[in-house]
């Protein structure tokens, strides 16, 4: 059992919901980033979602892109990223990360290499989301193979027809796209995410944890409560972007937490 099964588990077993944070390796910084990192289990963070920042991302909105290039002009890399991963599991073994990223980088790195040093770091999960399911044999099934959970992302245009090729090879939860668009674009609204869940549920055990378009304690709140839990990351990324104090960020992050746990 990983890291993120067992954590789901445990909230299942507690009658709570999930939250998860995302926010991207180095941005603005790696000594601010890893400091926002090592406070989000003590603000109620259940996952960790961290970005490896790219330079042509594809589902980020402007927010989490100027994050990725905040980073990257700071020398943000995979190596990096993976050694920040490391700083973090000197004092924290339990809390689950996922990293979010594209292919391009594990490719170049080569994916054997790859997936040994992501679990050696202290990576359990992966979301890599320009690998379609037609491509499992690349990342997805080595990933399994290695440990390592492979979540997907199931949106409102995965249809009845496609939704079981998704499911398919997926681990760890369901992540569940609550608009058509990219992150930071519009709100989520339960009324709509509550049928697209059940649909989702009935097909797969896993978690779904809803994610894209929410960006307060209230909206947590209320997607959480149609779902298994929910996912911010543009609204972080957003008071990172702003300079406010690592202690206001979490402030800001425990108000999001504590919306998703009242579920």
């Amino acid at each position: 059992m990983s890291r993120i099964d067992a954590k789901f588990a445990s909230l299942k077993a507690a009658g709570k919901k999930g939250f998860v944070a995302y926010i991207m390796a180095g941005d603005p910084d790696t000594d601010i980033s890893l400091e926002v990192m090592k406070g989000l289990p003590g603000a109620g963070v259940d996952v960790i979602e961290l970005g490896l920042p790219f330079t042509d991302p594809m589902a980020d909105g402007p927010t989490i892109q100027l994050a990725g290039q905040r980073a990257l002009e700071h020398g943000m890399n995979l190596d990096r990223t993976l050694d920040m991963v490391r700083a973090f599991r000197e004092g924290d073994n339990e809390t689950p990360i996922v990293m979010m990223g594209y292919y391009n980088p594990i490719y170049s790195r080569g994916v054997d290499r790859f997936l040994a040093d992501a679990k050696d770091a202290g990576i359990d999960g992966l979301i890599i989301v320009d690998l379609p399911p037609e491509e499992d044999d690349e990342l997805c099934i080595p990933a399994q193979k290695a440990g390592l959970n492979f979540i997907r992302l199931a949106t409102p245009t995965t249809d009845d027809k496609r939704l079981p090729t998704v499911l398919q090879n997926t681990s760890g939860f369901v992540y569940y796209v609550s608009i058509t668009g990219i992150t930071g674009s519009a709100e989520a609204s339960a009324e709509m995410v509550a049928p697209e869940v059940a649909r989702i549920k009935a097909q797969t055990d896993l978690p779904v944890i809803v994610g894209f378009g929410i960006n307060s304690g209230d909206k947590a709140r209320e997607v959480a409560a149609v779902a298994d839990g929910c996912v911010v990351g543009s609204a972080i990324v957003s008071q990172i972007a702003a300079g406010k104090p690592v202690s206001e960020i979490l402030d800001f992050v425990k108000s999001l937490a504590d919306g998703a746990h009242s579920a």
